[in-house]
């Protein structure tokens, strides 16, 4: 099969696809030459705006700080009465030496103890990276561990059961939503897990993207190790085997649109969530016990997004695209209000 003719690599599609709009708008978008992943768009009436990647001059940068912390925005939420899913946040060595706190990795496996399995995960961490489920103390201290390299806050969560959404609110409208499904593959009753999972990046490469399975991931590893599996296995045909237990798109997870079917309360509770976290645009993260075309009886907030990127999700489907595209449009006539 060869690769779409009109497939943009996911990193520069916001970019291009501004500089492709701006037009419409009597704007002209420059962008940075080597990436075309951040740039300025100069508007008719000689005003400036930026974006980078899939964050733009939309939301004010109080309201998206907390919304890039999860602790911080699971507190208002919770002071709101929103069902925020329930954590606590610790510190590396480092950090809690810095700031005077107890709450470091011995902390964690305190407060983690009779309470397994837990997700941890970076407290201002996006895409899917660092998210862990861990059982035990060890694989807890491996994952801080992971963590750390990189920031100075980890999170921990009690998980909850259901279907992960993601809906998308623009100056009060749904803009899209979408269920996501965490990376996995289907036996054939022939293939190894491997092999499955090969054919599934060839898939990612002819589509346009970017998303790159790490097969050296230990959480892979861990995660088919609990459903006694390994990546020589064959699963049977038509079962599913999930690989990791976060369902980002970033991370190979698959996106299913709802964006018709989403029941009207869930639009509701979406859209007075972004406005009580004061974001024009927001990605709101909920798990729901059932389904989202159902009245809500059961769910958690997972958490909010201020720049929640489309760039994976653009390329699921001829519709899928259009109804980004129709988003950045949006995106790009509010900046100009």
């Amino acid at each position: 099969m060869a690769r779409h003719t009109n497939t943009i690599p996911t990193r520069s599609f916001v970019g291009l696809l501004f500089k492709k709009m701006a037009r419409e708008i009597g704007a002209k978008v420059l962008l940075e030459p080597v990436w075309k992943t951040v740039g300025q768009i100069k508007l008719k009436d000689g005003k400036k705006r930026y974006f980078r990647y899939s964050s733009v001059d939309l939301n004010t940068l109080g309201a998206s700080e907390i919304s890039r912390d999860k602790d911080y925005a699971a507190f208002f939420m919770r002071k709101m009465d929103y069902p925020a899913i329930q954590g606590k946040s610790f510190y590396s060595k480092r950090w809690a030496k810095v700031i005077g706190s107890k709450r470091d990795i011995n902390a964690a496996i305190r407060y983690a103890r009779g309470r397994y399995p837990l997700f941890v995960k970076p407290n201002d961490g996006s895409q899917g990276y660092g998210v862990s489920l861990v059982h035990n103390a060890r694989e807890l201290r491996q994952a801080f561990k992971e963590i750390f390299k990189s920031t100075d806050v980890a999170l921990v969560q009690k998980p909850v059961k259901g279907r992960d959404y993601r809906i998308v609110v623009l100056d009060g409208k749904i803009i899209s939503a979408y269920e996501r499904i965490p990376l996995s593959v289907v036996g054939d009753g022939r293939s190894t897990i491997k092999q499955l999972l090969a054919e599934k990046q060839r898939e990612f490469v002819r589509t346009g993207r970017d998303t790159k399975i790490n097969l050296k991931d230990p959480r892979i590893k861990n995660k088919l190790a609990c459903q006694g599996d390994a990546l020589t296995s064959v699963p049977e045909l038509n079962r599913r085997v999930y690989l990791l237990d976060n369902a980002n798109l970033s991370s190979g997870g698959d996106a299913v649109d709802v964006t018709k079917t989403i029941h009207p309360d869930f639009k509701k509770i979406s859209i007075n969530l972004a406005r009580d976290m004061n974001l024009r645009i927001c990605g709101v993260d909920i798990i729901v016990s059932g389904t989202i075309t159902d009245p809500p009886k059961k769910y958690w907030i997972l958490e909010t997004n201020a720049a929640p990127g489309l760039d994976h999700y653009v390329t699921t489907g001829v519709a899928q695209r259009k109804i980004v595209e129709d988003l950045y449009r949006a995106v790009l006539k509010a900046m100009a209000k």
